[in-house]
């Protein structure tokens, strides 16, 4: 029936439904084969721009694909990601497909050789483990090597984490890369993650002038007919993975980078009695980790779980029955924190559920701090196993727990209150050691993650740079700050934040945290990084989980020393520093299943969800707009926000900003923001403060409203205003984004490796 093999019944059950659901002529398409190890051509023609048809059976509608994909260009806070048909890649129906994956490449190639002409021209690519992943890599390479780019690989092709990738194309000082992943999105969905010479992902202006490029080709087909697209042999010399093998994987680099930083002071992790759990989700992590580890002589600290390499990730995630209680296979997504509802109204975390931690944590004592990392081993989600009786304790903190068995439960940590923790231990090793005053230091931190970040940091007399949600946001940041350092060394580093205020970090400052609540974060080094070819950077340009798990190994083998767990380590934090805004919460809310397999359906679902997202967003958006433009001011935004939402009291808000990606609502005691997904039909809100079941319900009310413009509202906002708001926000986040911008052109370096 189809070649791939299901591992269970229930990734059966996803492969029938899928099968079911391709029409014959997207089974039968024999578009591009890599089968084929020779050198070979694809003809695009004229008909594939259009829709399939009696009349037109060639047709492949790369021109609805492309507007899709241009669209998301523009606004994408992660690589340009979407379902794919995981069995018959080439279904360009779908927003990320065979076809879609060899324009863009083609494309980025094109773009690298206009601007580095005559130079020779390096890329890294590489993947985690999801499906097709394997065909897309090679596509990716062979494209580039046709195009005279030299594309390294790992040796046999094997998988690589995503910050690894990154920190070899800064490091190496490489053109860029391509990663293919969708970090802890569900399995069906995927992505090229554009890497360029920083190793940072494409900023909006970098995708437009390879979305640009495909226009080009697009237009050449339709006047011409046709154009041709070439590939190399699979063995091409421009294929390289001896490379790669000769730094066994960068690995050798990386641990250098951590002895430099976070990796300081592991002696007490190798005297730890107790050992650390690592869940591979999907399996990728463990192949980089463990070489890791191991080279940092802590390697028998750990036990690990689903070692395995498995792009449907082991189940974790998946159902058989959607939220609503029907028959449907349902994916939730691999993201350890999501919250979720029965039908009976009862909360639950769908995917640690399905880890069954009930069985599989049955054998570990009291005590062992649980460690999740992603797919592509960006993210991390700390857990610990507690005794029952601590109950009290943790609801006071609003950490969150499930139990385990009679006597045990398990604590689940947001990104905030984890990172908080690991961001306090680094400052405290850092004092220790006599080194944190040698140097003023500053955080870079999202809108979107928590308020306790800014107090804690502010009684540290450590400075906060806020930008919008994506960790190029805050590559973004590092990169102006290095221009400063660069240029100025002896004078003080000014930047802005997303909220237009000026921050002076200092003369020479350090970055001592940068993350997101998410899940991903990175620290800076006490040196300045430095690339082979001698660029120098503060911190490296994506989040990476085994820098999060260095820090936290660290944390827990001070934890055992102190007898203390996790929350009363976070307890002590929030009364030492006189932390207010204990509590955070995120609501997401998803205007359609993800996870259906007709892609018809699924397509008009997303559109669907897509207008109530944008509305939901504009009733916000244009408010804070509206303020910015002296079209409004804050009591009449409270009057507006006051009579649409009668269950909330608006009277201690302060302010209503456009934050780069989202609408930030400031009270006095609290935040609220309102973020539409840059990438689905999704809306997210976010908030936190002092009072829990206040915030949850602020986030809960303001996420899932509708965004009907009330009377209020369209006295206030006329039609046009309201209709210009999304463009006019756009343009100020590209303000944001360029302004002391670090424009300095790549030179390609002579590589010696």
């Amino acid at each position: 029936m189809y070649k791939l093999k299901p591992s269970c019944e229930l990734e059966g059950e996803l492969f029938k439904n899928v099968y079911e659901k391709t029409p014959d002529y997207i089974k039968n398409l024999d578009l591009l084969n890599f089968d084929n190890e020779n050198g070979f051509s694809f003809r695009l023609k004229r008909e594939h721009l259009y829709p399939h048809s009696d009349s037109n059976p060639e047709g492949l509608n790369l021109l609805e694909w492309f507007a899709n994909y241009s669209k998301e260009a523009k606004v994408s806070t992660a690589g340009i990601r979407g379902p794919q048909n995981i069995l018959y890649p080439q279904d360009t129906r779908f927003p990320i497909n065979l076809v879609g994956i060899v324009l863009a490449t083609l494309a980025k190639a094109l773009v690298a050789k206009e601007k580095y002409a005559g130079k020779e021209i390096l890329k890294l690519a590489g993947s985690e483990v999801r499906y097709n992943s394997a065909l897309y890599l090679d596509a990716i390479a062979r494209v580039q090597a046709e195009q005279g780019i030299k594309t390294l690989l790992p040796k046999g092709r094997r998988t690589i984490p995503i910050w690894l990738a990154s920190f070899l194309a800064f490091k190496l000082d490489l053109v860029g890369g391509e990663y293919i992943t969708s970090s802890h999105g569900i399995s069906v969905k995927t992505a090229t993650k554009d890497l360029n010479s920083q190793g940072s992902q494409y900023l909006p202006e970098e995708s437009l002038e390879f979305v640009d490029k495909i226009q080009e080709i697009f237009d050449k087909v339709e006047k011409n007919g046709s154009y041709t697209i070439n590939f190399s042999a699979k063995n091409s010399p421009l294929i390289d993975e001896s490379v790669m093998e000769k730094l066994n994987d960068g690995i050798d680099l990386y641990v250098e980078y951590l002895k430099a930083g976070v990796a300081q002071d592991l002696d007490r992790v190798k005297k730890m009695h107790s050992k650390l759990f690592v869940e591979c989700v999907g399996g990728c992590a463990y192949r980089t980790l463990s070489r890791v580890l191991d080279k940092l002589g802590i390697q028998d600290k750990y036990i690990w779980n689903n070692t395995e390499e498995d792009p449907f990730f082991h189940s974790i995630g998946k159902y058989d029955t959607d939220p609503k209680g029907n028959k449907a296979f349902y994916d939730y997504s691999v993201d350890a924190t999501v919250l979720a509802k029965r039908p009976n109204g009862e909360k639950f975390f769908p995917v640690i559920e399905s880890l069954h931690y009930e069985k599989v944590l049955a054998g570990c004592p009291l005590g062992t701090i649980v460690l999740i990392t992603d797919p592509d081993h960006d993210r991390l989600t700390v857990c610990q196993i507690e005794a029952i009786g601590n109950e009290p304790a943790l609801d006071e903190y609003g950490i969150s727990y499930i139990p385990l068995d009679e006597e045990r439960i398990l604590t689940v940590y947001s990104a905030n209150q984890a990172f908080l923790m690991l961001m306090n231990y680094r400052v405290k090793q850092l004092k220790h050691n006599g080194q944190f005053k040698n140097h003023p230091r500053f955080m870079i931190k999202t809108t979107a993650s928590a308020l306790s970040w800014d107090e804690w940091a502010k009684a540290h007399g450590i400075k906060v740079v806020n930008v919008p949600v994506g960790f190029k946001e805050i590559a973004n940041i590092m990169k102006k700050v290095e221009l400063q350092i660069k240029n100025n060394p002896e004078k003080d580093v000014v930047v802005d934040d997303v909220f237009g205020n000026s921050i002076n970090l200092g003369i020479q400052p350090r970055l001592i945290f940068g993350g997101e609540e998410s899940g991903g974060m990175i620290m800076g080094s006490e040196d300045l990084i430095e690339s082979l070819a001698g660029r120098k950077a503060i911190a490296m340009r994506e989040k990476s989980a085994t820098e999060a798990i260095i820090v936290a190994s660290a944390l827990a083998a001070r934890l055992e020393k102190d007898n203390k767990t996790l929350s009363e380590y976070l307890s002590e934090i929030f009364d030492e520093n006189n932390i207010l805004a204990k509590f955070d919460v995120r609501e997401d809310i998803a205007y359609y299943n993800e996870s259906e397999p007709d892609i018809e359906k699924l397509k008009k679902a997303k559109v669907e969800g897509e207008a109530l997202r944008t509305q939901n967003d504009l009733f916000y958006l244009s408010l804070a707009i509206a303020i910015k433009e002296g079209i409004a001011d804050l009591e009449a935004v409270k009057k507006v926000l006051n009579s649409a939402f009668a269950e909330l009291n608006f009277d201690n808000l302060k302010s209503v900003k456009f934050v780069g990606d989202g609408t930030y609502l400031k009270f006095s005691d609290k935040y609220v923001e309102i973020r539409p997904s840059g990438t689905d039909a999704k809306t997210k809100a976010y908030a936190g403060g002092e009072n829990l079941k206040e915030i949850e319900k602020f986030a809960r009310v303001l996420g899932n409203y509708p965004g009907t413009r009330t009377e209020l509202h369209k006295e206030l906002i006329s039609d046009e205003f309201y209709n210009g708001a999304k463009e006019k926000a756009l343009d100020y986040y590209l303000r944001f984004v360029e302004k002391d911008a670090n424009n300095e052109v790549f030179v390609i370096p002579e590589y010696k490796f």
